[in-house]
């Protein structure tokens, strides 16, 4: 059959229907969700002070996870972001900078509700080969008075096949998802680990990020030293390459400790470069207590986020911006609680960033919050985009004194 001049006119104006039928139904519920916005917003504040008030962090933090797809259904959020917020990094098209850290959904349970609520992207995870309990409860401690959370998940996994599963299930949604891996607790051969997660999440994945640094699994932060940084990068940049193949690209990130020397930092830039990694994530929470802390929980063992963990983590965000000398990109997490704090991180070298503690005390509220200080800084700077914003503050930060224990 031969189509016809007109036939292409009719098809292109059939399309054209559609477009508008779309957008008048995105601009209706843009409408709709705004007038319901205050009601929503009170509810949500209500139930955010009943949790932290009375809930056990851990149990209000599963809690919060099985209501989301209600409150991603229910709040305000525009149908489309400016497109000042707009990136490509990594090869990847982001809609706008702000993530889900790693931690907030381990199994991948909700995702497609975390993007709904305006997020930019997911990382789920950590996620381990083998299901496993983590650590003994309690594990995770709120201090209010610091806006921080202590925790010793130590890895509480699902397993890799529940989450691939998941993730396969909701595959045609779309939406950029991250898969952050760890090995697992009584692995006899922890590189090995990475290298099977590798193979079995990189045709799913957005990205994959390698979890080397996380406090609460004994012995795995000796895989940020040096030789053994080497060595798993090497496995791991092979495998994904040799995977690739049949996938497509799959870029692959490092996430480091707030807690490195510069040294140390030299030596794991340095080896990032050379295996040509696609980025890092700048940082994991600290084993480090500033004295500002007033909660008898400070005491704790366990990974420190929040409000207290931003200026260190800051800190070694600008140090890794300079030497990593634009190579490649890097996310910023930990202790963004404000707009002004998501400024400062991509001031610092940030291209992307991610949020975890802020959610719990702040709520969805924070991400809208975010949104609108990045793009007044955008319109302060006479930017045309957010990331030319990335690194302004950079090197005036590595010149200033190493942030104290306040």
């Amino acid at each position: 059959m031969t189509l016809s001049s007109s036939d292409f006119a009719t098809s292109q104006i059939e399309s054209d229907q559609i477009d508008l039928v779309v957008r008048r139904s995105a601009s209706f519920l843009d409408r709709f969700f705004s007038v319901i916005a205050p009601v929503t917003g009170l509810v949500e504040r209500f139930i955010r002070w009943s949790l932290l008030t009375f809930v056990d962090p851990e149990k209000a933090h599963n809690l919060t996870l099985k209501f989301l797809p209600l409150a991603a259904l229910t709040r305000y959020r525009p149908s489309k972001d400016d497109e000042r917020l707009n990136q490509r990094v990594f090869g990847l098209n982001f809609k706008n900078p702000i993530g889900v850290a790693a931690g907030v959904d381990k199994d991948a349970e909700k995702v497609s509700p975390l993007l709904q609520c305006g997020f930019g992207f997911v990382e789920v995870g950590t996620v381990t080969p083998l299901g496993q309990p983590g650590n003994t409860k309690p594990r995770a401690f709120r201090l209010r008075e610091n806006k921080a959370i202590i925790n010793r998940f130590g890895f509480n996994s699902a397993g890799a096949d529940v989450v691939l599963r998941r993730l396969a299930e909701r595959a045609y949604e779309g939406g950029l998802v991250g898969v952050n891996i760890g090995a697992n607790k009584d692995s006899a051969d922890r590189v090995s680990d990475y290298v099977d997660l590798i193979k079995k999440f990189a045709p799913v994945a957005s990205y994959v990020t390698i979890n080397v640094s996380s406090p609460n699994t004994p012995g795995l932060r000796n895989l940020q030293m040096a030789s053994a940084l080497d060595e798993l990068l090497g496995r791991v940049i092979d495998t994904r390459d040799k995977v690739q193949r049949r996938s497509g690209p799959t870029p692959v990130l490092l996430k480091i400790a707030p807690d490195v020397s510069l040294s140390e930092l030299d030596d794991i830039v340095g080896i990032a470069r050379r295996w040509k990694i696609d980025g890092m994530i700048v940082s994991n929470t600290t084993t480090q207590r500033p004295s500002s802390l007033v909660s008898r929980k400070n005491s704790q063992v366990g990974g420190l986020s929040g409000r207290p963990l931003f200026k260190i983590s800051t800190r070694i965000l600008a140090e890794t911006y300079v030497r990593v000398e634009s190579a490649f990109p890097i996310i910023g997490v930990g202790g963004i609680d404000s707009g002004s704090a998501a400024v400062a991180k991509i001031r610092a070298g940030a291209n992307l960033i991610q949020l975890y503690s802020g959610l719990a005390f702040y709520g969805l509220d924070l991400v809208a919050e975010i949104k609108r200080a990045l793009l007044e800084e955008v319109e302060l700077r006479k930017a045309e985009n957010i990331g030319d914003l990335v690194g302004l503050d950079a090197a005036a930060l590595t010149a200033e004194e190493w942030p104290i224990k306040d």
